[in-house]
């Protein structure tokens, strides 16, 4: 019988734990998994529509600036700053220029919000993410071409032409031999492991056709 005293408790007490860390004593640190975290999509940078906007700001504002300056140093303004002026305050505000003026701002702003709400980068495919700290994206004609070139090595298949999106991949392949039934069940098997080889976060549906070539003449 051993009593809390001797040697032979401690050993018990060590052995339990080492049970519970999950065996072999090494204690595992709680952590996020990454491979139930959501993968979100790239965002683009879009440096043209920002250039492009910074630019008729600035452009704007400096002329705009600049008159005001030179009317407050007892110069005249200019000349489309009064024409402006005087046909905001003459003309009805249902006209067709002031409306498609309106019509136009309205556009330009619903742009400019799509624009800073939507990622973008349609062609990068976000990847599963073996680490949480480290992001991946696979481009969509890379993908196509991968894929393409795994279904031409299916037998009795003559050309495929092979379309990545985000959430379907279509393909369409020619035959010129072998029963079309047959080179459709192989064809979407071979793509199938090759969907899933990719390593997407979100595997795209696959839908696959398979015809003969048109007749010459």
């Amino acid at each position: 019988m051993t009593t809390p005293g001797q040697p032979g408790a401690p050993q018990e007490k060590e052995t339990g734990e080492s049970a519970k860390d999950g065996g072999g004593g090494v204690p595992v640190l709680p952590g996020s998994d990454a491979e139930t975290e959501r993968v979100r999509r790239f965002w683009s940078v879009r440096r043209i529509p920002a250039a492009l906007l910074a630019a008729v700001v600035l452009g704007g504002a400096g002329l705009l600036l600049y008159d005001v300056a030179a009317v407050r140093a007892d110069h005249s303004a200019m000349s489309w700053r009064r024409e402006l002026a005087d046909a905001l305050a003459t003309r009805p505000l249902d006209s067709a220029t002031i409306l498609a003026a309106a019509g136009a701002a309205v556009l330009l702003g619903v742009w400019l919000l799509v624009l800073a709400s939507t990622p973008g980068l349609r062609a990068v495919l976000p990847m599963r993410r073996a680490h949480p700290d480290v992001r991946a994206g696979l481009d969509r004609e890379a993908a196509a071409l991968a894929l393409r070139d795994r279904a031409m090595e299916v037998s009795g298949v003559q050309s495929v032409k092979v379309t990545v999106g985000r959430a379907k991949v279509a393909v369409r392949a020619v035959s010129h031999f072998r029963p079309l039934d047959d080179v459709r069940e192989d064809v979407e098997s071979v793509l199938a492991d090759g969907v899933e080889e990719l390593g997407l976060a979100r595997p795209p549906a696959l839908t696959v056709r398979v015809a003969r070539p048109p007749k010459k003449g």
